[in-house]
């Protein structure tokens, strides 16, 4: 696991420098904040993240993107809407291929099987099984609504 950990990270150093030569400066600027991501965790935790820990800042970064949209719009600062939108893009260059919506909902329910989960006080158990398989590639927020839906 460690070396598609090192491939991840090489490929965004690759992609930062072709972005820097190309003169690409908003997807050079995007690189540069995922690389920025991945650095301060790994000093922070005096850890090298592999591949899931990556993939979980990529995520993390996704959303807040999908968050500063939803408020941006809501504010009318479309301008700054699209900034984000772009960076967004960016981003999911690098996250795993996204779930379609009936696997997520096979990953759920067995996770919900395999919990032995019988109402909505499992949810944590369910949560726990299903999120390594659904992080990075399925919306979490929706995925534990589903789960709450499912578990009710």
């Amino acid at each position: 696991m460690a070396e598609q950990a090192a491939s991840l990270k090489e490929r965004l150093q690759g992609d930062m420098k072709t972005a820097l030569k190309a003169g690409e400066k908003d997807r050079l600027g995007t690189i540069r904040l995922i690389l920025a991501a991945i650095k301060q965790r790994e000093v922070d935790e005096r850890i090298t993240l592999d591949e899931a820990q990556i993939v979980a800042v990529l995520d993390k970064m996704a959303k807040q993107r999908r968050e500063s949209i939803t408020q941006y719009e809501a504010a009318g600062r479309n301008d700054l809407a699209e900034i984000e939108q772009a960076e967004l893009l960016i981003i999911q260059d690098y996250l795993p291929q996204a779930l379609s919506e009936d696997e997520v909902t096979a990953i759920i329910l067995a996770a919900i099987s395999e919990a032995g989960a019988k109402g909505v006080g499992d949810m944590g158990k369910v949560m726990a099984l299903a999120k390594p398989k659904l992080q990075g590639r399925a919306d979490m927020s929706a995925a534990s609504a589903r789960i709450k839906s499912l578990l009710s």
